[in-house]
Formats: structure tokens, C-alpha cells, sequence
């Protein structure tokens, strides 16, 4: 909790860490309204799922062209930058009057939030460098903030009942609190640093963790996701409660990632990352009971769950013996940008040619392999 102090005590790092719930403002108040996209368009459940796989897409398309860019214009301006065009791009799928400009609208919203993400972590790095201070996962917890807080927007479905206009209202909060905070941060330079080759004689030791991260991130884009329309199709939640799921999933995340460092320190990653896995089936457990109480209560489980296995999986990957830790890292984070890659169209197939419910029954069997994958992790380690 020292870094949240640190934030809310000091402008210069607040102003960072606001980029971080600007990002998922903008996207969470997109993922309340996937249900509303899908009904407008008269698209089906796997041609929604293919839609947001060119989110996704996007995403990963601009990741080899992000330190370029950064290194060009400077990482406090692409970060802001990169924040005025997420602000632009997701308008888009809102305005799109047909399923082939939504899958554009999406590409668009996917690239722009991937140089915005990779900016906004590296400005961090740097500005924790040179004024040696840590608030690195603080400012993750903030991305979760962020989340929460589109989450409370969903009470403002029903009075508005205007999409574009609350979207509006999102991009004027995000804008304005970034404008009022971008002296903070726009001048600063990242230190250009020449990356070493990736091995692939690394992949052995490292393929438990990237099974991991590739499971853990696929799990959370698809909760996000689906959350609203499984809560609507269903429970047969009223439209009111829609974005419920969301919201209890994003607070629960942002609580463990605030406590999941300490909680680390007492009893160990790996076990950490055990519990969350447990916690996560409990909850899609509640989940599949159909029930929309026990359903929202399930996507919070989820939420506390998921919080702490990325960031635990990249600790412990930053410390495999014998592996730089650059190296280790970049690999987990490709395998779990896969795994957010692929989830969308794969849950969306099933959705369409089973049903809603057996594509959660999967995301259940994920949480298993998790457990099984941190069994297998503790064996390895002793």
C-alpha cells in the first residue's frame, strides 16, 4: 500500500498512473455494451467472437512497432498521444453501422490501447529509475481502477440508453484528468537499450509459466468479454444488472493486485498463484449455477482469482535461474498476449454451435489446468 500512497501523495506519479485507468475507463465502458453492439448489428455469437479477436489483433499487430515509435517521439508523448487516439478509436465501434466496419473499428481501438499500454509500462520503468521509487503494480492497480469505474457507469445504461453519449461522457473524464496531468510526464525520454535475440533454447524451462500466462490472460479477455451477454442470456438478468459481472471481476482485481504483493511475500508465488487458481473455479462454479446473484458473485471470485497470477507468473520468470530476466518475461508475455489473442474467436465458436454455458464449462477446465500447472511447478522448484 506504500506505492498508493506514493501516487496519491505526488502529482508526478499520478500522472502516470492515470494513463493506466484512462485505458481501461475507455475499454470497460466499450465491454459493457458488446450486448447492445451484438443486438444493433444482428450479428451471431461467433461473428461477435471473431470481431473481437480484431481487437485483439490490433493489440498484438502494433507490439513490433511500439519501441520504434517510443524511441522516436519519446515515451511521454506517445503515451499521450497514444491516449487521444484510444480516446478516438473507441468511439468507433459504437458508430459502426455494419459488421465489417465494427471489425475495423475494433483493429483500430486494439492498436491504438497496444501502444498506449506499452508506453505507459515503460514510462513507469523509467521515471521508477530515475527517482528510485516503485509503483509499478500500484499503476496496474489503477488499470483495474479504471475498470471499476466504467463498471459503475453501467448504472447509467438505463437513463441514458444512449451508447455514444456515455462513451462521450468516458472520453471527457479521461481527457480532462489527463490534460490536467500531462506536464507530469510528456517530457520524458526512455533509454534506448539494443534487445538481445530471443532463444528458443529458453522454451523448456519456461513453458509451465507460459501455459500459465497463456491460460490466466485468455481467461480474463474472455470474462470481460462475455460476462454481460452470459449475464443476459443466461441468468436472464435485467438490463440493469448487465454490467454487474464486469464490475464485481474489476474490483476484485484491483483489491488483489493492491494486497497480492504482500500476501506474496509471506507465503510464496507459487502458492499464490495455486490459490488464485482455486479461488477462479470456485467461482465458475457459482458461475454455472445460472443464477444472476451467484453469477456476479462468481466474476468477483474470478476476479480475486486472475488478480494475482500474471503478475506472480512474471516474478517468477524474471528469476529462473540461468535465464535473463528480460528474456523470461518477454516470453511469458508473448504466450499470454496469444492466449488474449485466441480466447475470443474460441469461446465465440462455442457459444454459437453449443451454447453460452458449455464455452464457461471450458474457461472451468482452464482453471484446473492452472492448479495442475502449479503442481507441476512446485515439483519442478523442489
Amino acid at each position: 500500500m506504500r506505492s498508493l500512497r506514493l501516487i496519491l501523495g505526488n502529482a508526478r506519479y499520478f500522472g502516470p498512473s492515470w494513463v493506466f485507468a484512462s485505458i481501461n475507463i475507455l475499454f470497460g465502458t466499450w465491454a459493457i455494451y458488446i450486448p447492445t453492439v451484438k443486438d444493433a448489428l444482428n450479428i451471431s455469437k461467433s461473428e461477435l467472437g471473431i470481431a473481437i479477436f480484431f481487437l485483439a489483433l490490433g493489440v498484438f499487430t502494433i507490439f513490433p512497432f511500439a519501441s520504434a515509435i517510443i524511441n522516436k517521439f519519446g515515451v511521454g508523448k506517445t503515451t499521450f498521444y497514444g491516449v487521444l487516439l484510444s480516446c478516438i478509436t473507441a468511439m468507433l465501434p459504437l458508430l459502426a453501422p455494419n459488421y465489417y466496419i465494427l471489425m475495423g473499428a475494433l483493429f483500430l481501438f486494439g492498436a491504438t490501447n497496444g501502444v498506449t499500454d506499452i508506453s505507459m509500462n515503460t514510462l513507469v520503468t523509467e521515471i521508477e529509475k530515475k527517482d528510485k521509487v516503485k509503483f509499478m503494480a500500484a499503476s496496474h492497480g489503477f488499470f483495474s481502477l479504471g475498470g471499476v469505474l466504467a463498471g459503475l457507469g453501467s448504472f447509467l445504461i438505463g437513463p441514458i440508453s444512449n451508447p455514444v453519449l456515455h462513451m462521450s461522457i468516458a472520453v471527457l473524464l479521461v481527457l480532462v484528468v489527463n490534460f490536467r496531468f500531462r506536464s507530469q510526464y510528456f517530457s520524458e525520454i526512455a533509454e534506448e537499450i539494443e534487445n538481445e535475440p530471443f532463444s528458443f533454447g529458453l522454451l523448456k524451462p519456461l513453458l509451465l509459466l507460459g501455459l500459465i500466462s497463456f491460460v490466466a490472460m485468455g481467461s480474463e479477455g474472455a470474462i470481460v468479454d462475455w460476462s454481460g451477454l452470459y449475464l443476459k442470456e443466461i441468468t436472464l438478468a435485467p438490463e440493469a444488472l448487465w454490467g454487474l459481472g464486469f464490475l464485481g471481476f474489476q474490483v476484485t482485481m484491483t483489491l488483489g493486485r493492491f494486497l497480492g504483493d504482500g500476501i506474496s511475500d509471506k507465503i510464496g508465488s507459487i502458492k499464490i498463484v495455486a490459490i488464485g487458481a482455486i479461488l477462479a473455479i470456485v467461482g465458475y462454479f457459482l458461475v454455472l449455477t445460472g443464477n444472476t446473484y451467484f453469477s456476479i458473485l462468481g466474476f468477483a471470485l474470478n476476479g480475486l482469482g486472475f488478480s494475482v497470477m500474471v503478475p506472480e507468473v512474471f516474478r517468477i520468470g524474471g528469476n529462473v535461474k540461468g535465464i535473463d530476466s528480460s528474456k523470461g518475461i518477454a516470453f511469458i508475455a508473448g504466450a499470454g498476449y496469444t492466449g488474449f489473442l485466441c480466447a475470443p474467436p474460441i469461446l465465440g465458436f462455442l457459444a454459437e454451435n453449443y451454447s453460452l454455458t458449455r464455452s464457461f464449462v471450458v474457461l472451468l477446465a482452464c482453471g484446473f489446468l492452472i492448479l495442475l500447472f502449479t503442481l507441476l511447478l512446485k515439483r519442478k522448484k523442489a
